[in-house]
């Protein structure tokens, strides 16, 4: 029998805007290991919850782009071992200044209306023009300028760039696709979808519940994935759970059919029949202010106090458990992802490396150098993982015992990015990773402009790494892997930012089963639905 929809669940306020592009977590993904043989139930209701709220279902802003995938299709996909897919389109070609995509003939708007490739242009034209302020499609998109054109009796859409980008296809061809009918009224897509997807939204309620039902004919899903397939639910209802223990209680006692849980609520989970898949991420990304004035400039006070900390111990407390050291900026699965971190952290004696940079102890046991006390500012909050503060008290701690004078502040979400985009003030801030699925994405938090014109909040100066990347970004896709890693390991050697362990989180279903891609997000035409 179809589920019947539950009542709707407690909302939560919605995350600061800022924080949703540069503090996310992600991983890889997997499909869910199978927990049941039962039959199918066919024409039936799939319940997830999700920890925070939708206010927006354009996939083009910062909040609908999560819920982009149950209506929208991009021109290809990612399966869930990270290839690249057929999605609206059969087949493509990329360089670095250019790519080309041959549609799929047959496929359909939800409002009935033939998708072309003058209509694939439009949409890449307004998500990527800066004038629309597009914070969602611009996560996507590449960060250099580029332009869209289509032949129709072709049904191609090609793009091209003035300058070289190395993952065109990861990029553009991954946007979500609006149709026409929702290009000419932006402002309905808040609260209705046009798109191609095997879903649309049938019903929208502030805070939730949402309600998805699913389109017939569908036949053009990832590697032609269709909606006729045996088990798939006739209706998606999202409603939003902001704990994780509730969460956990709801999976439980079957209030919902598939959420994603981490943290200690994990541990409850398991034997009890549900079928689950780890989504690798990385926890306690660390950036420490190296804008002028501020003490941690000096690159030697920076590697000597990286050096001090006991990275194992620091993992064990940030996953809550037994952690392992982080080895790359990004999750496991993020393209170019290597082992780089063991090899390239100061490993130099942090008394001594102190003393040599000038800082040395006074009568009080403090650190001074031209007699200037060194006073360190570190922030970090809850919000974004219960284990953040304790990780950041072991820092301080360590931090302390050498002699500094160590301030740990412990902020809301909102007051942590005033901090770090606003005041800047901070010297060491502890976060979740950017976690981008392409090295491409921590390009403007290492370089460049500091906030207002940029996202270098931590005024990051790195002259190697800034030379490694132009070198990668004149290589084509994963070619490129060893200049970005190179990169990267030039971060890691300065001491610019430090990953503190590799995480996971889970998703878990309850009579059902599912795939994932990066980052733990649900593949719609995946999703079974078992008695």
């Amino acid at each position: 029998m179809p589920r019947r929809t539950p009542p709707p669940v407690r909302t939560a306020a919605a995350t600061v805007l800022a924080a949703a592009v540069t503090l996310a977590m992600t991983g890889c993904g997997g499909a869910a290991r199978p927990s049941t043989s039962t039959p199918l139930v066919e024409h039936g209701t799939v319940r997830i919850a999700a920890s925070s709220e939708t206010p927006s279902f354009d996939p083009y802003s910062t909040f609908g782009a999560a819920q982009a995938r149950y209506a929208y299709d991009s021109l290809v996909s990612l399966a869930p071992d990270g290839a690249v897919v057929p999605g609206l389109a059969t087949s493509w070609r990329a360089s670095t200044t250019t790519a080309t995509f041959t549609l799929r003939p047959g496929i359909t708007c939800s409002d009935g209306t033939p998708l072309t490739a003058s209509a694939v242009a439009r949409a890449l034209t307004y998500a990527g023009d800066p004038a629309n302020q597009l914070a969602g499609a611009q996560t996507v998109l590449p960060d250099v300028p580029f332009t869209a054109t289509a032949d129709d009796p072709a049904g191609t859409v090609s793009v091209g760039t003035a300058t070289p980008f190395p993952f065109l296809t990861r990029t553009v061809g991954l946007l979500p696709i609006v149709c026409p009918a929702g290009l000419d009224h932006p402002r309905s897509l808040d609260r209705a979808t046009q798109g191609t997807g095997p879903y649309v939204l049938s019903r929208y309620s502030p805070g939730g519940p949402y309600e998805f039902t699913v389109r017939e004919g569908y036949t053009w899903g990832p590697a032609g994935a269709t909606t006729a397939a045996p088990g798939l639910p006739a209706r998606i209802v999202i409603s939003v759970v902001p704990q994780a223990s509730t969460t956990a209680n709801l999976l439980l006692t079957g209030g919902v059919d598939i959420a994603g849980v981490d943290g200690p609520d994990r541990a409850r989970l398991t034997g009890h029949g549900l079928s689950a898949t780890d989504v690798p991420t990385v926890v306690g990304m660390t950036f420490f202010n190296q804008r002028p004035g501020r003490p941690l400039a000096d690159p030697a006070l920076r590697r000597a106090l990286v050096s001090a900390l006991d990275r194992q111990g620091l993992a064990n407390v940030a996953v809550g458990g037994t952690g392992r050291p982080a080895t790359d900026f990004g999750a496991e699965g993020a393209v170019c992802h290597a082992d780089l971190a063991a090899a390239n952290l100061p490993t130099q004696e942090a008394v001594e490396a102190l003393r040599a940079a000038g800082w040395t102890r006074g009568p009080d046991g403090r650190l001074a150098k031209d007699g200037r006390p060194l006073r360190l500012r570190l922030i970090t909050s809850p919000d974004l993982g219960p284990t953040l503060p304790p990780a950041a008290e072991l820092m301080a701690r360590t931090w302390t015992a050498l002699g500094a004078d160590v301030k740990l502040v412990t902020e809301s979400l909102p007051a942590l990015v005033n901090a770090m985009y606003q005041t800047g003030d901070f010297d060491i801030v502890v976060g979740t990773s950017p976690g981008f699925a392409l090295p491409v994405g921590f390009i403007p938090f290492f370089s460049g402009p500091t906030p207002a014109q940029g996202l270098n909040f931590a005024g990051v100066t790195n002259p190697e790494y800034d030379t490694l990347v132009a070198q990668a970004l004149r290589e084509q896709d994963t070619e490129g892997c060893g200049a970005w890693n190179r990169a990267a390991a030039a971060l890691f050697r300065a001491a610019d930012a430090l990953p503190i362990a590799d995480g996971r989180s889970t998703v878990y279903g309850r009579s059902t089963t599912f795939a994932t891609t990066f980052g733990g997000q649900l593949v719609p035409t995946s999703i079974r639905l078992h008695q």
